[in-house]
């Protein structure tokens, strides 16, 4: 299990949103695994109109070019989520990837991806992603050409990125007509993405390079990591139509906590109000304000170690325990053990019964040989949402769970 757990830690010090599949990690050791120019306004035929917010250029497409409505800077307005929202179970373990939609209680399997080796210079490779991306209108998932994205909660409306990272513009894209409500131009390029709790805003990451790279030392052929080129971020307000940039330089070997790898994507706390950076040790987080300024951490939240998940329990009795096998689930007001699973790692609450979780495949003799499951706290009760598959394989799938 010291594999699993380093790999583990490794790729969720990179993500900001559990991203979320957790922990079947391909692309490892200390080493990180895993568009387009600036938008230009067409013209109207009766005149040109240009809204500038704080930098950034927002543009409405809705319609084919080049004719282009431009929205004023009091934004959009989004598909309102549903409610209440589905519970139900959704399962699909005759298809790996998934064609159906995977889903159990309050998440569903918004996206999954593959990841790719391209080469990028001498010694150097580049690790991209092939998105594909639920569609509601089939009720399964359509491969993209986007080179980054993430769903909002409610599953109506994901934020992506051009194929070429990093990108100079943030699209937000509604996922029932599969047409970009709109476009934010940004002056630091981003290529990472993650929507606030509430679904309201984007938290996009800012870097001057590819951060998904990794080099070769071409003595003894180890494999060494660039330094990361996170310079900042941007908080976007979708519906206000604003994006506001903030310098936060990546941490290093030699910041303490530290973190080696290249994608440092920064992510949300759970009620919205903070925001935290990764790190490749313990703590597993630093936090800081909106606004960049270095902040303690928010009182009674508990995260499952390097990811964006909650720990607790939605009625807040219960904790997830650390990766296993077996894991276990304690009791938060005493500390007792109140169940104990067959399985390599609890990714996230569906129910204050049950938990999405990283199941192992027969005996449990690889480590890497997983699937996604539903199981009870007791441990009693298990149910297969998506098939097994060898996560240390190259093109193995990863997925993304996402708020119903």
């Amino acid at each position: 299990m010291t594999r699993l757990l380093r790999d583990t830690m490794e790729e969720w010090a990179g993500e900001a949103r559990v991203p979320h599949d957790l922990a079947d990690r391909a692309l490892r050791g200390r080493v990180r695994r895993p568009a387009g120019p600036p938008v230009l306004l067409a013209g109207l035929a009766a005149g040109l109109v240009a809204v500038l917010i704080a930098g950034v250029t927002f543009v409405l497409s809705g319609q084919r070019q080049p004719a282009v409505t431009v929205r004023p800077a009091t934004g959009i307005t989004l598909p309102a989520r549903p409610s209440p929202a589905p519970t139900d179970v959704r399962a699909d373990v005759e298809h790996s990837p998934p064609a159906r939609l995977v889903a159990a209680g309050r998440l569903a399997m918004s996206a999954y991806y593959t990841t790719s080796e391209e080469p990028a210079g001498p010694n150097l490779t580049r690790y991209v992603r092939t998105w594909s991306l639920y569609d509601p209108r089939t009720g399964g998932y359509e491969r993209t050409s986007w080179g980054w994205l993430d769903v909002a909660p409610g599953l109506q409306v994901a934020a992506v990125l051009e194929r070429d990272l990093p990108a100079r513009r943030i699209g937000v894209l509604d996922l029932n007509t599969r047409r970009i409500l709109a476009w934010f131009d940004v002056e630091h390029p981003v290529a990472g993405l993650s929507w606030s709790p509430d679904g309201r805003k984007v938290l996009a990451t800012a870097y001057s390079g590819f951060p998904d790279t990794r080099g070769r030392d071409p003595r003894t052929r180890n494999e060494t990591l660039p330094p990361s080129t996170r310079t900042g971020y941007y908080v976007v307000d979708v519906e206000a139509g604003t994006a506001d940039y903030h310098e936060l330089p990546a941490r290093t070997s030699g910041d303490e906590p530290a973190n080696m790898n290249g994608r440092q994507d920064l992510g949300w706390s759970l009620d919205g109000t903070a925001i935290w950076a990764p790190t490749d040790t313990q703590p597993d987080r630093v936090w800081y304000t909106l606004d960049g300024a270095p902040r303690e951490a928010p009182q009674g939240q508990v995260y499952v170690g390097y990811s964006a998940e909650s720990a607790l329990s939605p009625d807040g009795r219960l904790v997830l325990g650390p990766d296993g096998l077996p894991t276990e689930i304690t009791d938060r007001a005493t500390g007792a053990v109140a169940g104990r699973q067959r399985v390599l790692q609890l990714h996230a609450w569906a129910d204050d019964d049950n938990v999405l979780a990283l199941g192992c495949a027969g005996s449990c003799g690889d480590e890497f040989d997983n699937g996604l499951v539903l199981v009870s706290v007791d441990g009693e009760r298990m149910t297969q949402l998506a098939a097994n598959r060898d996560s240390n394989r190259d093109g193995a799938w990863r997925w993304i769970l996402t708020p119903r």
